[in-house]
This record gives structure tokens, C-alpha cells and sequence, in this order.
């Protein structure tokens, strides 16, 4: 009975998220979840059958899905950490037991979750994490004796990386507007990442220019129109003049400076002073 009722609630959630309803769709995955704690498969183990672990499995990953069109990364994360046991339990079921192994694989989205969190982890700036998953695809891949770049879920954010790493921006910015983004899913985290880069080029500018004309900005920070560059630089609070960008940071840094050269020179006139007093005193 839990069985059926599992595999209704999994066809109705894959309709809703199939029809972008996820209101709908979020009082499903409750109940999917709370029936998988009845069955006290939250957590694979080595007496779950193996027909419920591939159920359980869809459930998680169906939520995955789902707080990705929530824009909800925090709760994507949380998905992707409880999916990890079912990916390892049905690996170890499929080594040990082979063709006979009762898995259904056909249903898995163990690839395309695993690019979507490469990508977030790449959004975020966190490398270490990012290259840590990737080394384990690739020793899993090589002992399966296939390349993980030919996965195009996995292939996209590695070649993202790539760029990243050798500062190519605008590659960076031409891949995430491409045909090549694996899937509309792979959106969400790519406007994260081209925002996260849009404000680190932000930062180097403030430090590098006193000033840019709004048109130069527009292509620097990838942004669509030069309203768009008024509104990014008013919510930086830079200053917008005569068609061009004044970083205030800059200013102060040059006012700063100024101010140090002053109370330099005002140090050397002074102890230039008391030194010629000392010399009249010695001569009176």
C-alpha cells in the first residue's frame, strides 16, 4: 500500500513541477517525505528494499528540483546532502550485485543534481568544495573507464571553472546566455555566478578608476542597458555625473592620501623647526 501511494504522490509531483505548479507541488513533497519517515527510509539502510530506496531516492530529488525553483539554494544543499547515502547505496548495490541488482536507474537525476550543486558551489566562490566533488566524479569516472567531461550536466560548470580561472569573464558571461546551459534549471545558479563576478569586477574598478564613462561600465559589468548600469551603480552608491561614474571609495582613498602627505609635510616642517631652534641655542 505504502508502495502505490509513493508512486502516486511521485507522478503527481512530477506533473506539478512539469506544469510549474509549485504550489502545488510543496504539500506533495510533505506528505512523499512524511511517508518515507512512516517507512523508515528517510535514511537508506541495508535492509531498505531496494525497490523503496529508488522511490526515496526520486522523492529527494524531486525536492532538489523543487527548491530550485523556489530559488531556495539552502534548501537544494540540504537535498543534495541527504541524496549522497541513496547515490553511494544504490553504487555499492550495483557493484557487489551487478545486472542482478533490482535498481531502477532509468529514473536517477544523480547527474544533473551534481552539475546543478557544482555550479551553486561555483556561484558561491567556494572552490574548495567545488573542486573536492569534482575529484571524486573523476576517480568514479576513470574506474568506470569514461571521461566525466562527457556528461554535459558536469561538463558545463567544469568548463565554467576553466574560465573562471583563467579570467575570462566574458567567456563566463557568453556560456550562461548560450544554447549550451545544459538545462533551464542551470539558470538560477548561472545569474548567481555572473552576479557574483559583475560585483568582484565592481570592486576592482572602485580600486583601479577614479572614474568611468556609464557607457564603458555597461560592457564591463555585462549588464543589458545603461539604466541597467544607473540602477547597479546607485545601489553601490557610486556617483553618477556628466554621463560618468565616480567610485566615492576611489575619492576617499585620494583624500586620504593627501591628507597623509599633508601631516608628512607638516612633520618635516616641525621637526625641521625645533632642530633650528636647538641650533640658535647652541650658538647664543
Amino acid at each position: 500500500m505504502a508502495y502505490d501511494e509513493l508512486r502516486s504522490l511521485i507522478a503527481e509531483l512530477q506533473g506539478n513541477l512539469e506544469r510549474r505548479q509549485l504550489d502545488a507541488a510543496v504539500p506533495l513533497l510533505s506528505k512523499a517525505k512524511r511517508t518515507l519517515l512512516q517507512l523508515n527510509t528517510l535514511i537508506p539502510s541495508t535492509s531498505t528494499p531496494q525497490p523503496l530506496l529508488s522511490l526515496a531516492r526520486e522523492v529527494l530529488e524531486l525536492g532538489a528540483i523543487t527548491s530550485i525553483r523556489q530559488q531556495d539554494a539552502a534548501a537544494f544543499t540540504r537535498y543534495y546532502q541527504q541524496l549522497q547515502p541513496f547515490y553511494d547505496a544504490e553504487r555499492h548495490l550495483q557493484s557487489t550485485l551487478g545486472s542482478s541488482a533490482q535498481i531502477d536507474l532509468t529514473t536517477s537525476q544523480r547527474s544533473k543534481i551534481t552539475g546543478l550543486y557544482l555550479l551553486l558551489l561555483l556561484s558561491m566562490g567556494n572552490n574548495t568544495d567545488f573542486h573536492t566533488v569534482l575529484e571524486g566524479l573523476v576517480v568514479e569516472a576513470s574506474l568506470k573507464g569514461y571521461n566525466v567531461e562527457d556528461d554535459p550536466y558536469i561538463k558545463y560548470p567544469v568548463e565554467l571553472d576553466r574560465s573562471l580561472m583563467e579570467g575570462s569573464y566574458d567567456k563566463v558571461w557568453r556560456e550562461t546566455k548560450s544554447e549550451r546551459v545544459p538545462s533551464e534549471d542551470f539558470g538560477l545558479f548561472s545569474s548567481i555566478l555572473v552576479g557574483t563576478i559583475r560585483s568582484e569586477i565592481a570592486d576592482c574598478s572602485e580600486k583601479a578608476y577614479p572614474s568611468l564613462p556609464i557607457s564603458n561600465a555597461k560592457n564591463l559589468l555585462f549588464l543589458d542597458s545603461e539604466g541597467a548600469v544607473v540602477e547597479f551603480a546607485q545601489a553601490r552608491g557610486w556617483l553618477l555625473k556628466d554621463g560618468r561614474i565616480y567610485f566615492p571609495q576611489q575619492e576617499q582613498l585620494q583624500a586620504d592620501q593627501a591628507q597623509k602627505d599633508i601631516s608628512s609635510a607638516s612633520a618635516t616642517i616641525i621637526e625641521n623647526a625645533i632642530g633650528y631652534a636647538r641650533e640658535l641655542e647652541t650658538i647664543v
